[in-house]
């Protein structure tokens, strides 16, 4: 093609030529998802133009037409090409340049970063970091891309053409006609794909469920259903249908976990057909990123849900909630004091906590795989849902001491149908990971005694059981950290005789440990809760435990920490019949460290600890092997 006298010639940035050589020469096996990521480029088109029409004023003079929503895929066997065009909002040049000539906004960086090596899952990957139009480059050795914006004069068309080797030309054109029309010049070896019925194939395979018809040929008959699958009846749709939407909605290239699809009317009409992923999205975590559920009003897309139709907890949430009783002007103002919206807001969550149960009920393993994804956000609802809390509390899963692993297996009521004769309280213990929660010296006296304690080692789950999750069918729950050990009634009477010796005999110990860690431990005293260690760290009772996670993970101790000594460790047994030793304050302060480091806490002075406790080793070992012969 001759270059006009206008055109420019643009180089690729580096990550750009990256991708393009990989569509080029690696994505090979899954071909055909070029055909599925044009037509859905070209279906949001659509919708947006859909969405500006509906929520913006008309200007005085603006371009209107009555042209049907349509996407049309043509080829020509002499010229070699395959043709995608819509008519939907189309580009301007600087959205061209933005949106086609600059990849890395687009996510690509991300995307090589995600990239496996298997070729069909990597190919899925094309549409969900935004790279879809460069899929072409798989069948085609150069690409043209013609557009003009809704509402600009037919002078400000746009031309984009590229052989996806390093450059691109961009050069102004005459187009009557909004929207856009992408041109793919195959590469030699791709003819099989210029033919009627092939292409029908992909495009019932991949995009049978864009809401706009798809044709091939003059007035004819779309290729696709070109309905939406939410609004058509249950009974027949297949789980296949299902399937397909999703991936066609989210780029995801795994099927589902679970679905919900139901059509609500009476005083409100609306359709929820709601999707639970089998995986969390990497933007998960990320609190401004909204991209799960798509508000539609009468099949039209609006807008994507930002915390109006579901709470920010059910955020791993993916589909379409369709309106039939809200303005297509709507905006996030008017959303925010809908009595309709309200009214999905309650009823979604209902639906979807409703399932998550039937999941956890009939179907453990698929509730587990879900829980290990996206149970870290739930948990949240507890705070966030006070309406719901219940609900949410009997889905909540837990590890703990009777866990085989540390997959989270135990709820609430599995744990008070097992709680010992005696035990009144639900017990816990925070930590800053689950592998220092499974190892932490707390637990040795609940082990010992045979008493199921959970193990939180998640951010959110100090703020759930400090503040709205204080007990469950009248059990308080309790962390092992955190005050005196009480052990109610499952305390016997020669343990509680061994301890009120062990306060007078350790007494004088005691007082020192203290004076000679001022200023470093709030208290010293002895506890029941160890076995085996000689000590530990413990928190005030009256310091919640959200205090102390929150300082584990940045000051390293609790405001108040506690040193808590075992009257029963040999250590502290010799350290009791020894206060003279000279080595005493040494013995304090790695006693103190060492209680820390156990916690997963850092220590102020490493350097200082370690030459304390070589200096304590060579002393014990001089002790041992008795005065040096020399």
């Amino acid at each position: 093609m001759a270059l006009q006298a206008n055109a420019e010639t643009y180089a690729f940035q580096a990550e750009a030529a990256q991708i393009l050589d990989l569509m080029a020469h690696s994505l090979y096996s899954n071909k055909d998802i070029f055909l599925r990521e044009l037509i859905s480029n070209a279906s949001d088109a659509i919708d947006r133009l859909r969405f500006e029409r509906n929520s913006q004023p008309e200007p005085a003079g603006a371009e209107r037409d009555d042209d049907a929503p349509r996407i049309r895929v043509t080829f020509d066997k002499d010229a070699g090409t395959i043709t995608i065009a819509d008519n939907g909002i189309g580009m301007s040049r600087r959205d061209v340049m933005d949106n086609i000539g600059t990849i890395a906004r687009s996510g690509t960086a991300e995307f090589l970063r995600t990239l496996t090596g298997d070729q069909r899952r990597d190919s899925e990957l094309i549409g969900k970091f935004g790279v879809g139009f460069y899929s072409a480059f798989i069948v085609a050795e150069r690409v043209v891309l013609t557009s003009r914006r809704a509402g600009l004069p037919a002078s400000d068309g746009v031309r984009w053409s590229s052989d996806g080797k390093g450059e691109y030309t961009l050069e102004a054109v005459e187009r009557a006609e909004r929207g856009t029309t992408i041109v793919l010049e195959l590469r030699e070896g791709e003819d099989e794909l210029l033919n009627e019925h092939r292409l029908r194939s992909i495009i019932q395979r991949y995009s049978d469920h864009i809401s706009q018809p798809i044709v091939m040929e003059q007035d004819e008959a779309p290729v696709n259903q070109a309905s939406a699958l939410w609004a058509r009846p249950k009974s027949e749709l297949s789980e296949q249908d299902y399937h397909s939407y999703y991936r066609h909605l989210t780029n995801d290239f795994a099927d589902p976990l679970a679905h919900l699809h139901t059509k609500v009317e009476g005083r409100y009409e609306y359709t929820l057909l709601l999707f639970i992923p089998s995986r969390a999205p990497h933007n998960l975590w990320v609190p401004q990123a909204r991209d799960g559920v798509r508000l539609h009003i009468r099949r039209v897309f609006i807008l994507e849900d930002s915390g109006q139709l579901l709470p920010n907890y059910l955020r791993f949430l993916r589909g379409v909630i369709d309106s039939a009783d809200l303005p297509l002007n709507v905006s996030r103002e008017i959303l925010q004091g809908s009595q309709a919206v309200a009214h999905i807001h309650s009823s979604a969550v209902k639906r979807v906590l409703k399932l998550l149960k039937e999941l956890a009920d009939n179907q453990p393993e698929k509730y587990a795989a879900f829980w290990e994804q996206f149970g870290g956000v739930l948990k949240q609802g507890i705070a966030d849902d006070p309406p719901h809390r219940e609900d949410i509390t009997e889905l909540l899963r837990f590890t703990s001491t009777r866990s085989d692993t540390q997959a989270a297996d135990v709820s609430l009521r599995d744990y008070v149908a097992r709680m010992k004769e005696g035990q009144d309280k639900i017990y816990y213990l925070l930590a800053p990971s689950p592998a220092a929660a499974a190892t932490s010296p707390h637990l040795e006296a609940f082990r010992a005694k045979g008493i199921e304690v959970l193990l939180l080692g998640e951010a959110v789950d100090g703020f759930v059981v400090s503040g709205p999750l204080r007990e469950y069918q009248g059990k308080q729950l309790q962390s092992v950290a955190q005050g005196p050990p009480d052990f109610g009634d499952l305390a016997d009477e020669a343990e509680k005789e061994a301890a009120d010796r062990a306060d007078s005999d350790y007494a004088a110990l005691l007082g020192r440990l203290k004076a000679h860690l001022a200023g470093k431990a709030w208290d010293v005293r002895l506890t029941s809760r160890l076995t085996t260690s000689p000590a530990c760290i413990v928190t005030d009772g009256a310091e919640t435990d959200f205090t102390v996670v929150q300082r584990l993970r940045g000051s390293g101790l609790p405001n108040q920490p506690i040193l808590e000594i075992n009257p029963r460790h040999v250590l502290v047994e010799r350290l009791n019949r020894g206060q003279d030793d000279p080595h005493l304050p040494a013995w304090a302060h790695v006693l103190f460290d060492q209680a820390v480091l156990a916690t997963g806490a850092p220590i102020d002075t490493p350097a200082t600890f370690v030459t304390q406790l070589n200096d304590l080793l060579m002393s014990l070992a001089a002790d041992a092997c008795g005065p040096d012969p020399s």
